[in-house]
């Protein structure tokens, strides 16, 4: 290009950027003085955000980095979500219990959420084990754990695996123990069939998959239900955040994990929280034989409640947990 060339190219673009200029000046009523200072006042050096607990990763043995949301001051209470979501699904309660002076910790499952997604390591042991990396990186003591569906798997394994030294009470909503599965030792369980298809549908389709699984999830698909389409826009956002291989090892590790020994294990307060209108995780098959594991736990049922009791009961569900941790 000539100089000429690139002179006029120049001065055509200045021309434009003090058209574009004035008329900004015009309609926000600012002086070019006054911007002028406000593009001074701008340029100078801020001041670093003072650290705090907001939001972080915790890096695990085989390097992955888990996710977790850490708000509020007081006694700690950690929460485990359920498949396919993730910490976000806590939202309502982490809130008010962060407002009623508790700590309140939730992580991200690895392959879900903001968590790395990694090929291996989906498994329940694994899930036990990342969660007490988040207790010993935090370095917290006499938590109370709550867990969701598949998240109660996790809080039972990890009780299991890592015992009750720094655990003061659990709270499992909806959960997956003892186990689901249909076997000889365990008839009433779901037969393979139904996890069979889960796995089937998702790879066929998992976004459609998860607009079709929070009709159940939520029981909005019961005459007279009403479930905001918010909530169930909010299900497939979650959902659609986790990794399609992590949540495919999930089916296989929410449907047939065996809990019995570590509900054996459980040596603090245990309160089970369960809907009788579950049609994920049925209340027959789960939490009234966990109960009968778990020495002196108590269940409080919930009556038609659906499995997303944390968005469908949050009142109730935080009541709850107030409640229990004025105990």
């Amino acid at each position: 290009m000539r100089t000429d060339e690139a002179d006029s190219t120049f001065s055509r673009r200045d021309l434009l950027g003090c058209a574009i200029t004035a008329g900004l000046v015009a309609a926000s009523g600012l002086s070019l003085p006054a911007i002028a200072s406000q593009e001074k006042h701008a340029a100078m050096p801020r001041p670093l955000p003072q650290k705090g607990k907001t939001m972080s990763f915790v890096k695990t043995q085989d390097g992955a980095e888990i996710f977790y949301k850490d708000w509020g001051a007081g006694p700690v209470v950690m929460f485990s979500h359920g498949w396919p979501l993730n910490a976000d699904a806590w939202e309502d309660q982490l809130f008010a219990l962060a407002s009623n002076g508790y700590r309140v910790i939730a992580h991200d499952r690895r392959s879900h959420g903001r968590s790395s997604q990694t090929w291996n390591g989906n498994d329940m042991d694994t899930y036990a084990d990342d969660l007490a990396a988040v207790v010993r990186t935090l370095d917290v003591h006499d938590v109370t754990h709550v867990g969701h569906s598949t998240g109660g798997g996790e809080v039972a394994r990890y009780i299991g695996r890592h015992g009750c030294d720094r655990v003061k009470r659990a709270v499992l909503v909806s959960a997956i123990p003892p186990t689901m599965l249909r076997t000889s030792a365990n008839p009433d369980g779901l037969p393979i069939a139904v996890f069979d298809g889960l796995r089937r549908d998702l790879l066929a389709d998992r976004s459609q998959f998860y607009r079709d699984l929070a009709e159940p999830f939520y029981g909005a698909n019961r005459a007279g239900a009403k479930v905001s389409q918010g909530i169930k826009d909010a299900f497939w956002q979650q959902s659609m955040m986790a990794g399609l291989k992590g949540a495919h090892d999930c089916i296989r590790e929410f449907s047939e994990s065996v809990f019995h020994e570590d509900l054996k294990k459980f040596e603090i307060p245990t309160l089970l929280i369960h809907g009788d209108d579950d049609q994920i995780v049925p209340i027959d098959d789960a939490a009234r034989k966990s109960v009968k594991l778990i020495t002196g736990a108590t269940l409080k049922v919930y009556p038609g409640a659906p499995h997303g009791i944390p968005a469908t009961h949050h009142e109730e569900l935080v009541g709850d947990l107030l409640a229990i941790m004025r105990t």
